[in-house]
């Protein structure tokens, strides 16, 4: 676009001074034409730079998560192929369940006991009241009886022997009540020791019952979202392993992110909005168009790690590090109907963004943009 904007330049001194003749061509014009020529270039350059920001480092980044089963055993199925479009849901592996299937069938009969056995726990409590009552009876009986010897014995009628067999009596029927009151409270206390609506031993194996179901549902391995998995290198009688340093293999997601990265002072009119165009060396001769949604006000050299380490200047005689560049975060969108072009995962290539100001240079940007996506049609290595 330079090129194009010098050659017109060009043509216009040729036109006044060489063709017209209408000013005279001599070393004053001359000088004066070249320095003309190389302020325009410097206005042009400075000024597109700053109103359409353009960036050699667009790149196209998907997320990809690491298939790590939530259980270890041996694999039975592989479902799936690398490179093969699958939906949110498919089966990508399927592991050996049968450990997982016996573990469920012990819990639900564990279940079942500990259920008949928490009908049990009213009739015990019962029981309980029941012993209670009769301890509580023949403690009374035996006070009686031992108030009644002792008059006896003050008036003459009765034994010192009665008195101080009733009052033994009275200690033992005291102990036999505590006894019973102490057991009556222990079977109140299980009767009522609930969670929700279930006793809770029953509880308690329900929700180990859900936790057994539950790995023997994560037996099947699916797809986390829309995607398509790479490195797929097991093979059925391979053992998995619920470790993340054994995955299984990486799930690329369809689901993609652009980020292009511009220097720090290129930024100063980009709001979120503005339109983007970009060309991908992956898709040789497409402009993709978007639009702004954010620029990430961080870098790392901005961040400080947590250690004992007090920040230092670089050494004496040592340029300190060049500012990292900021990035921006891009949406591709639908441009006059034409559908968003699939992009590979990792596609590198360059683009602009068109902000507010001094709109009619844009068309500047928007050349260059064009001539890249022309250029990247050529492949420039030897045969």
């Amino acid at each position: 676009m330079l090129e194009l904007i010098l050659g017109g330049y060009a043509a216009l001194i040729w036109f006044i001074f060489i063709k017209k003749k209408w000013l005279p061509w001599n070393i004053k014009s001359q000088i004066g034409s070249a320095i003309g020529g190389i302020v325009l270039l410097a206005t042009i350059i400075f000024t597109v730079n700053i109103i359409t920001p353009g960036s050699e480092d667009v790149r196209v980044i998907n997320f990809v998560t690491e298939v790590v089963p939530r259980v270890q055993g041996t694999i039975t199925r592989v479902a799936v192929e690398g490179n093969t479009i699958v939906k949110k849901g498919d089966i990508l592996i399927e592991i050996d369940e049968k450990p997982y299937q016996l573990k469920v069938k012990q819990l639900e009969a564990q279940l079942a006991d500990t259920v008949a056995s928490a009908k049990t726990l009213q009739q015990t409590y019962n029981a309980a009241q029941a012993n209670s009552s009769a301890a509580q009876a023949n403690l009374d009986l035996m006070k009686k009886r031992f108030t009644e010897s002792s008059d006896l014995a003050k008036t003459g009628a009765g034994n010192r022997y009665d008195v101080e067999y009733f009052q033994a009596e009275v200690r033992k029927a005291q102990g036999a009540f505590d006894t019973a009151k102490s057991s009556e409270k222990t079977a109140q206390l299980r009767l009522n020791a609930v969670v929700g609506e279930d006793n809770a031993s029953v509880a308690q194996i329900k929700s180990q019952l859900e936790s057994a179901k539950y790995d023997l549902e994560s037996c099947v391995v699916r797809a986390p979202a829309d995607g398509y998995p790479v490195a797929v290198t097991v093979r059925p009688g391979n053992y998995a392993v619920s470790m993340p340093l054994r995955p299984l293999m990486s799930f690329v997601w369809y689901d993609q992110r652009i980020i292009a990265f511009f220097d720090q002072n290129e930024l100063r009119y980009v709001q979120p909005g503005n339109d983007v165009e970009l060309t991908l060396k992956a898709l040789p001769g497409k402009v993709i168009y978007g639009k702004v949604d954010s620029i990430v006000w961080a870098s790392s050299q901005g961040q400080i790690v947590q250690s004992g380490t007090i920040p230092t200047a670089p050494a004496e005689m040592l340029h300190a590090p060049l500012p990292l560049k900021y990035a921006v975060k891009i949406i591709p969108i639908e441009m006059d109907g034409e559908p968003i072009p699939t992009m590979p995962m990792g596609a590198r290539g360059m683009g602009g963004i068109y902000t507010e100001h001094l709109k009619p240079l844009h068309i500047v940007r928007m050349l260059v943009i064009r001539l890249h996506a022309i250029l990247n049609n050529l492949v420039f290595k030897l045969p």
